[in-house]
């Protein structure tokens, strides 16, 4: 247990030393990138119904750098932001000022949370015992069936499985509705584009790791005295399989958690991913660095907790 608990103090360490490094970086590419927040809303709609002079619209500049810190030099504005981000404090957006970003993050995050859970454990139920009957099944059309449909899977982008699922169910059969989250049947679909590629992993890595497991000794010892494939693999040879299933599953959790840009857009989910492309497409800088704040640092915390599992699952995987 000390080992674990040190091992875990020295990751998070490490956490926090790389998304300080990320931030920094996020801010020097958008500082490099063309336009900016002011740019693309050029306070049109003030221009044109008042008529601004010139030197009211650079007032105007003025203060809204001045209000946000902009005028403050990159590294201060910098270390302004991780002093507020390390206590979970973002700070106000620019499209929406009198809204806290982190108010706005738990306002979004149940709704992709919830996707996120959906759609990882269809992928689950469905890809772990794909695999076990691929593997089972080794080498016939069972198997090649069970792997080609994985491969396609992984290689199909998720909006591209969307746009197939809006054809199929909205436009030719017209049972299910393109989008909202007005009912059950609004999240079949994006659970199911979201769950192809998941799914698709998880059943080729359960089939890898199982054909590996079986040409065990122990596996062969359980199959002389008389046990059945069930048997045999809920009993003995799933359980040490699992491993490089939570490899796959980890980064996916973490990926989903983070927003599911094109699925939420495609289907009028409101929920992180829509609120982080919104923030790239208008440049807001508070709300674009803390969407890379939080993917990096859920990235990051599912390998600690991916990690931490490994050696819970084998006691032959030391942490250190």
């Amino acid at each position: 247990m000390k080992d674990l608990v040190s091992y875990i103090a020295k990751r998070l360490v490490t956490i926090l030393l790389s998304i300080m490094v990320i931030v920094s970086i996020t801010y020097v590419l958008m500082y490099a990138a063309p336009g900016n927040f002011f740019d693309i809303q050029r306070f049109s709609t003030s221009a044109q119904s008042t008529a601004l002079t010139f030197e009211q619209v650079k007032q105007l500049q003025d203060s809204f750098e001045e209000k946000y810190g902009l005028n403050e030099p990159l590294w201060k504005q910098i270390a302004m932001y991780l002093g507020r981000a390390l206590q979970f404090k973002f700070g106000e957006s620019f499209s929406m000022p009198t809204v806290k970003i982190e108010t706005l993050i738990a306002q979004k995050f149940p709704v992709t949370f919830l996707l996120t859970i959906f759609s990882i454990a269809v992928a689950v139920l469905i890809g772990i015992p794909l695999g076990i009957i691929a593997a089972l099944r080794r080498n016939t059309w069972i198997d090649y069936t069970a792997m080609t449909v994985s491969m396609v899977g992984q290689v199909i982008p998720s909006f591209v499985v969307g746009v197939v699922l809006v054809m199929v169910f909205c436009v030719y059969l017209n049972v299910l509705p393109t989008g909202g989250l007005s009912g059950p049947l609004n999240w079949i679909m994006p659970v199911m584009a979201l769950s192809l590629g998941p799914m698709a992993g998880i059943a080729r890595y359960t089939r890898s790791s199982l054909l590996e497991v079986l040409n065990h000794d122990y596996i062969r010892t359980a199959y002389a005295k008389g046990g059945t494939d069930g048997a045999v693999i809920a009993g003995h040879a799933l359980k040490n399989s699992l491993t490089p299933i939570v490899t796959v599953l980890g980064p996916q959790i973490a990926y989903l958690l983070t927003g599911t840009v094109w699925i939420e857009n495609m289907f009028r989910i409101p929920g992180l991913g829509q609120l982080f492309v919104n923030a790239a497409a208008t440049r807001d800088y508070p709300l674009l660095v803390t969407s890379t704040f939080i993917l990096a640092l859920t990235v990051m915390l599912m390998n600690l907790i991916v990690d931490v599992v490994y050696s819970l699952l084998d006691p032959r995987i030391k942490l250190n």
